[in-house]
C-alpha cells in the first residue's frame, strides 16, 4: 500500500489505475485523500462516484461544522450530510 507521504508520481498512478475502473486504487486514493485531508481530491473522488470519498468529506465538514460543504454535499443527495445539518440546527 502507498504511504500516506506518496510522491506526485505515485498518486498520478494512482489515480490513472482509479480511472481505469481499478477499485483497490480508488480505495487507496480516497484514503490517502483522507489522510491528508486533501478536500479537492475527496471531491473529485467524490464527483466521480466514490461514496466513500462522500463520506469522509460529510465526516470532515461535520468535524469542522462547514455548513456550505455539508449543504453542497446533501444537494448533491447526501443523507449523512443533511442529518449532519439538521443537528446543527438543533
Amino acid at each position: 500500500m502507498t504511504e500516506p507521504d506518496s510522491t506526485a508520481a505515485e498518486l498520478d498512478e494512482l489515480r490513472a489505475q482509479a480511472s481505469s475502473g481499478d477499485q483497490d486504487a480508488l480505495d487507496q486514493l480516497v484514503e490517502l485523500a483522507g489522510s491528508r485531508n486533501d478536500l479537492d481530491e475527496l471531491r473529485s473522488l467524490a464527483d466521480a462516484g466514490s461514496t466513500d470519498a462522500v463520506d469522509i468529506l460529510v465526516e470532515l465538514a461535520g468535524e469542522r461544522g462547514d455548513r456550505v460543504e455539508l449543504h453542497r454535499l446533501a444537494a448533491a443527495g447526501s443523507q449523512d450530510a443533511a442529518d449532519i445539518l439538521d443537528e446543527l440546527d438543533s
